[in-house]
């Protein structure tokens, strides 16, 4: 199947989940439904309620928002929610259709007028004015296109996300002034010039993954570098990353679940690809830290679904290659919690917080269930 592909866009949401790690047992909730089944629920309340037409999704339940459609940071969530389902050894082929359908519907968020080309933070005309580009949302669409190869052998999403990562390349700063020079920019709207761990993990994830795919080294350099920035400029004394930094030099010091997510991902991948134990020592350590410091209800519900997520998808690649029976047991708790405490059990809605429900949040949920139904066998396929 080819496929238009577009996208592009972060929205700061609002970062409430009920959550817990290894603290929370899960006898008993587990055996309520199986994680697919609760995957599958939690994703088909996304298509009930959220549903705007055109293929495209609500930014919140009920939508209280001036925009008819989601920005693409939520957008991505889904469609990698509806990708994780698919790759659920036995989900068939309306699983897999889903996941292509919300591959096609990225080609409202593409903007093919600039150089490089790119993903919009909101749908381009006719259906909306467009965005600035974010390059980490650019980065999320991306990694969602290599899961999507590595389960379907598609070229078109592995040329796509080689195009994305092209962009990713063009963010990098270049001036060797500024406060911890280099560094991926988190986006290219004016008025923001901050470095972000977030635009640069994902960044060396996309292209450690296109280095493996394609034995193209300046994949690899590129991977190492951004990976390098944020080992040099963002890692903390506690072992876990802070978020970023402008160029005043002034750095935002709060650690969020996916900043280490992504950091301990890209250390597993350039393992993968180089070899070097020293990046599997490094992915180890900040799994340790970040296990140890998100260990309560409060600080997992800070960061919210989505962000954890991220993180938790993450500790499974590192499990591909490094088992460790606590990633696992601490996802199996988060999601055994936010089934019986902040589920609606007459929608499958999530009420991580007062008022609307998100669809970022709804899909981060999602997503972690859906892991939970892959076999150990299948985390090397994630990204």
């Amino acid at each position: 199947m080819r496929r238009k592909l577009g996208i592009s866009t972060r929205i700061v949401a609002g970062l409430v989940a009920v959550a817990v790690v290894g603290s929370l047992s899960t006898s008993g909730a587990s055996a309520v439904t199986s994680p697919a089944a609760r995957a599958k629920a939690s994703y088909d309340a996304i298509n009930t309620y959220f549903d705007a037409g055109q293929g495209l999704l609500r930014e919140e339940y009920p939508n209280q928002q001036t925009n008819p459609y989601s920005y693409v940071w939520p957008y991505s969530q889904a469609a990698i929610a509806a990708e994780d389902i698919a790759g659920i050894p036995g989900s068939g082929h309306k699983a897999s259709a889903e996941a292509e359908r919300r591959l096609d519907a990225y080609a409202s968020y593409w903007n093919a007028t600039t150089t490089p080309k790119g993903y919009d933070s909101y749908v381009r005309p006719p259906l909306g004015g467009g965005g600035d580009k974010f390059y980490d949302d650019n980065e999320w669409i991306g990694l969602n296109l290599i899961q999507n190869y590595q389960r379907t052998g598609d070229r078109t999403s592995l040329a796509r996300a080689k195009d994305i990562f092209a962009l990713v390349v063009h963010g990098w700063d270049t001036d060797p002034a500024h406060p911890c020079a280099g560094g991926v920019y988190w986006t290219q709207a004016p008025w923001s010039q901050d470095r972000n761990t977030v635009s640069n993990g994902p960044g060396a994830e996309l292209g450690a993954h296109l280095y493996l795919l394609t034995r193209d080294r300046s994949y690899l350099t590129w991977a190492k570098r951004m990976y390098q920035w944020a080992q040099d400029c963002m890692l903390a004394p506690n072992g876990l990353y802070w978020d970023h930094i402008d160029l005043a030099g002034n750095i935002e010091k709060t650690q969020w679940s996916y900043n280490q997510g992504v950091m301990l991902g890209a250390g597993v991948l350039l393992y993968k690809a180089t070899g070097d134990h020293r990046y599997l020592r490094d992915a180890k350590s900040v799994a340790n830290a970040s296990l140890a410091f998100y260990n309560t209800r409060e600080i997992l519900a800070k960061n919210g679904a989505a962000f954890n997520s991220i993180w938790f998808k993450n500790l499974l690649i590192l499990d591909s290659v490094a088992p460790d029976s606590r990633y696992r047991k601490a996802m199996q708790a988060y999601a055994d919690d936010n089934w019986n405490t902040t589920r609606d059990p007459a929608t499958n809605l999530y009420k991580f917080r007062e008022g609307t429900v998100e669809l970022l949040q709804q899909s981060g949920i999602t997503q972690v269930h859906a892991l939970l139904a892959w076999p150990r066998s299948k985390y090397h396929l994630l990204a």
